[in-house]
């Protein structure tokens, strides 16, 4: 930390997301960027040279400037950095999600707490403030359909949808729920890449709550809303345009569209990615909780790699392996069928008819 009480970040990642969180950290009065790290060192030189920073090309070559990290790289290099920055006395915020396996993300949380450091996980939807002002409204929902569709973005296509995508909407249900998951279904189907592209599951409380979720990344119209449906009210929730629509009834039961109450919340605009950023400096300067911690992280992980067992489980002919057995077993009946002709035929030239 600065003489002036500014805390010194740095951010590893120079892609999409690394770059509005280091453009974000740049304006904030209470940070001073010191670095950008990336093994691609033009580009982390382009956003270090547009926000006064400096470009690192091996992250732990920042690690002795700073005093917090984001981690903004490909899921399956979450653990090794967090781990080695956390072990040097580092906070961090890990992008969603925490990492690429229950094991990974275990590391990192056990890190977290042997150093006596914050990590908090990148859910940058719990600051949408859409999102927090619907949660002020939500009580023992008994339905809920969630819905996140997109373009595809070929930068993302290492992982499927349901880990890039839903697993935000995840969070935020698990958040609103007050009572374990009961049971789950999902089918899903890769188009463009080599993972799921459409993932859409049905998920079932202990309480009798349901929710559908669907994400996609093959669709041009981007998406993002919540409807909630509880005892006395209809809650719709709008993300990209932070509204909010609260339906009630005012007489029971109602008899026209007069006797019942449209509601729509003042939101005041804010920027998630800012408000998700503040959280985590006023978590380092009074040691507080994150939002989300590491635990609804990996809840939130643990969730979203069982929806994509679920796919994969019922999309078995994009197995390699079953559609190399497939074929295997195409030639076999192929050479098979093939003898048969042949011996039928030889039989007769001979005169003998089967």
């Amino acid at each position: 930390m600065t003489k002036s009480g500014k805390i010194k970040f740095g951010v590893v990642g120079a892609g999409k997301i690394g770059n509005f969180h280091a453009r974000t950290l740049a304006k904030m009065p209470e940070v001073e960027l010191i670095g950008v790290s990336d093994i691609d060192m033009l580009r982390a030189q382009t956003i270090a040279w547009n926000y006064n920073a400096v470009a690192y090309n091996k992250y732990e070559d920042l690690f002795p400037q700073i005093d917090a990290l984001v981690v903004a790289v490909p899921t399956e290099f979450h653990a090794e950095i967090a781990v080695k920055a956390m072990n040097k006395g580092i906070h961090c915020l890990v992008e969603k999600p925490i990492a690429d396996s229950v094991e990974n993300a275990r590391k990192i949380m056990e890190a977290a707490e042997k150093n006596n450091v914050i990590m908090q996980v990148g859910h940058v939807e719990r600051f949408n403030p859409a999102v927090v002002e619907a949660l002020k409204h939500i009580k023992d929902p008994m339905y809920i359909s969630m819905e996140r569709m997109g373009p595809y973005d070929p930068r993302v296509a290492s992982i499927g949808v349901t880990l890039d995508l839903m697993i935000h909407d995840l969070d935020i249900l698990l958040s609103m729920m007050n009572s374990p998951v009961e049971s789950l279904e999902a089918v899903g189907a890769s188009v463009l890449s080599s993972h799921d592209d459409i993932s859409n599951a049905r998920i079932k409380f202990k309480n009798g709550a349901i929710a559908d979720l669907t994400a996609s990344r093959i669709t041009f119209e981007r998406l993002r809303r919540m409807r909630v449906y509880q005892d006395q009210a209809y809650i719709s929730v709008d993300y990209i345009s932070s509204r909010i629509k609260i339906y009630k009834k005012k007489n029971d039961p109602p008899k026209t569209l007069k006797d019942i109450e449209i509601s729509s919340p003042k939101i005041e605009k804010k920027e998630p990615i800012k408000e998700e950023l503040y959280h985590m400096i006023d978590c380092i300067k009074n040691f507080k909780t994150p939002t989300p911690s590491g635990e609804k992280g990996l809840n939130a992980l643990k969730l979203a790699l069982e929806v994509t067992d679920k796919i994969k489980r019922y999309d078995l002919p994009r197995n390699p392996a079953v559609k190399e057995k497939s074929k295997i077993a195409e030639t076999v009946s192929d050479l098979a069928r093939a003898a048969k002709i042949i011996a039928e035929e030889k039989l007769k030239n001979k005169g003998i008819q089967r």
